[in-house]
């Protein structure tokens, strides 16, 4: 089997064991660069090429960066529409990269998360943080990643600065509650599937609420109860995601899911649980793939 796998870092650990999975799995791996393809849209055939060459791939592996999700998503969506299987769909991703729209998703889902508040401009500050619940808040820009663009504002006051300099930027940002009983952890729940194949408990540093680890936080494995596990599905399946990061913390109301991250790093959590996740990841294509031509075959 052909399999693409869609990065700009091809030195990316992440990128990296995907591709080793896949070659020892005996598939012919490559590593494009999205921002490097240029698509040929069409009535008659949808092209993707690379340079001088046509891209076939019978699947691929969407490993989009945040600061290209526009462009990517519309690469995969190139692909999808060429027959090619994606880990992750283009929809899929959309839905999940839009943390709003992916709040709203999550609500309807009847998922739990923190209370959350959205609005695009409001002369009553005041009323924003009552809804949310008063100070301390959590203040999200939409466009942050990796624990970037998320603010703690401990005290009403500071809350209202934040949110301030926030509408200064003309930045569409959102406004959570504060889960104190957390203890400033988290857990990655790693979804593939049907099935959560690794989990880890990430700790923020002294000094920090944010448990990312490239925001310095720590990790150690951590074993989840079946409501957590419940959760962790739900909110993968609510986004349409094969392949997801779940970010999920306990509160005194049960689990709460704070993201869903549709390209999960593997560095840390492959490295605290031990579990080769890339094969997983191959392993989840050749399932599907093989499925999809038994279906053909059925219905012919």
């Amino acid at each position: 089997m052909k399999i693409g796998i869609l990065s700009q870092g091809p030195e990316l650990y992440s990128t990296k064991r995907i591709a080793e999975a896949a070659k020892s799995r005996g598939h012919e791996v490559r590593v494009i660069n999205t921002t490097k393809c240029f698509m040929n849209i069409n009535s008659d055939e949808n092209k993707i090429y690379y340079n001088d060459e046509t891209l076939t791939f019978d699947a691929i592996i969407p490993r989009i960066a945040a600061s290209i999700t526009f462009y990517g998503i519309s690469v995969v969506r190139q692909f999808e529409m060429s027959g090619v299987y994606s880990l992750n769909g283009s929809l899929a991703i959309t839905r999940a990269r839009d943390k709003l729209r992916a709040h709203q998703i999550l609500s309807r889902k009847k998922l739990g998360m923190p209370m959350t508040v959205f609005a695009d401009a409001t002369s009553n500050t005041t009323d924003l943080i009552k809804v949310a619940g008063g100070a301390p808040l959590v203040i999200k820009l939409l466009e942050g990643a990796q624990g970037k663009g998320v603010v703690l504002a401990e005290t009403k006051k500071a809350a209202e600065s934040v949110i301030d300099a926030f509408r200064g930027l003309d930045a569409y940002f959102l406004i959570q509650e504060f889960i104190k009983e957390a203890g400033g952890a988290d857990i990655r729940c790693f979804v593939i599937g049907d099935k959560v194949v690794a989990t880890m408990m990430r700790k923020a540093t002294d000094g920090d609420f944010r448990s990312n680890l490239h925001s310095g936080g720590v990790a150690e494995a951590v074993k989840i109860t079946p409501t957590e596990r419940k959760t962790a599905l739900g909110a993968a399946k609510a986004m349409g995601l094969d392949v997801a990061g779940v970010d999920i913390i306990r509160s005194d109301r049960g689990p709460l899911v704070l993201e869903v991250n549709s390209s999960p790093g593997l560095e840390g959590i492959e490295n605290i649980t031990k579990k080769d996740i890339a094969s997983l990841m191959v392993k989840h294509i050749e399932n599907n793939i093989e499925n999809a031509k038994k279906s053909r075959a059925n219905k012919g």
